[in-house]
Order: C-alpha cells, then sequence, then structure tokens
C-alpha cells in the first residue's frame, strides 16, 4: 500500500517540488518511493477553467497526473538522470468537485531499460470515479 512507501532522496523531492511549475500551481509530493507516488493539489480560484462552475482546468489536473508519474518513474531504481515523458493519455472521467483538494497516486507497472510505464488516477475525496485517470510511458533513468 501507499502508506509502506520509503521516502527516498531529498534530491528526488526536492527536482519535483522546485520544477517551476510546480511552484506556480502549488504542487506537494506527499508520497514517494518504490515506483509509486502521491501528490496533492490544492483547489484555487485562478486555477478554475469554467467560471461558471468553478471546475479545475482541464490542464492542470494533467500537469498534476504527469508530474505524479514522473515522480514515481524517478523512484522506480537509481536514477542515473532525469526523466520525460513520451507518452501520456488522460482520460476524464468527470469534473473535479469546486473548492475540494485532488490527490494524485501513479504507479510504475513495468520497467525496462529505455522506456518506464506508469498508470496513475486524480481523486477529489472519492475513490468511487475518479476525476481523471492517465497512463503513460517515460524515458527511463536508470
Amino acid at each position: 500500500m501507499i502508506d509502506e512507501i520509503p521516502i527516498p532522496s531529498e534530491q528526488v523531492k526536492l527536482f519535483f517540488m522546485n520544477l517551476p511549475f510546480s511552484k506556480f500551481l502549488g504542487l506537494k509530493l506527499n508520497r514517494l518511493g518504490n515506483g509509486k507516488a502521491e501528490m496533492i493539489l490544492n483547489y484555487r480560484k485562478d486555477l478554475v477553467g469554467d467560471p461558471k462552475t468553478g471546475v479545475l482546468h482541464g490542464g492542470v489536473i494533467t500537469t498534476l497526473l504527469d508530474s505524479c508519474c514522473g515522480a514515481a518513474v524517478m523512484t522506480a531504481g537509481d536514477p542515473k538522470t532525469s526523466t520525460a515523458t513520451i507518452d501520456l493519455r488522460i482520460d476524464y472521467m468527470r469534473p473535479a468537485k469546486p473548492d475540494t483538494t485532488i490527490t494524485a497516486e501513479a504507479m510504475c507497472y513495468k520497467v525496462t531499460k529505455s522506456v518506464v510505464f506508469v498508470k496513475a488516477s486524480a481523486q477529489d475525496g472519492t475513490k468511487k470515479t475518479p476525476v481523471a485517470t492517465a497512463t503513460g510511458a517515460f524515458t527511463s533513468p536508470f
């Protein structure tokens, strides 16, 4: 389970938390290690995509999922370099509830010499139906 994941080196955490866009969005790394990651994004009005409904912009959810996947990749082994997104598919299931924190969880399910494959989901407090899911391929940093 994600609660049992040990925290890796400060370098990996600092890398992801100091990316300019991550800082702008206020992404927070909750858990990290063994090819898994959990990030949170607090609701902010300046990140809303539809002012009538107060729903967060889809690009914000995409960035959260992409960043969470990348962080998971960096802990799937002993990284020699950083990773990059090769391919990322996002399936939006429903709008996120306004005024709620979004939590993303990512897990590496296949690691090769050149590519790491990851699955992720974004939730807004209920695991019944995620806000969005992601599957992706990232360059292997190992």
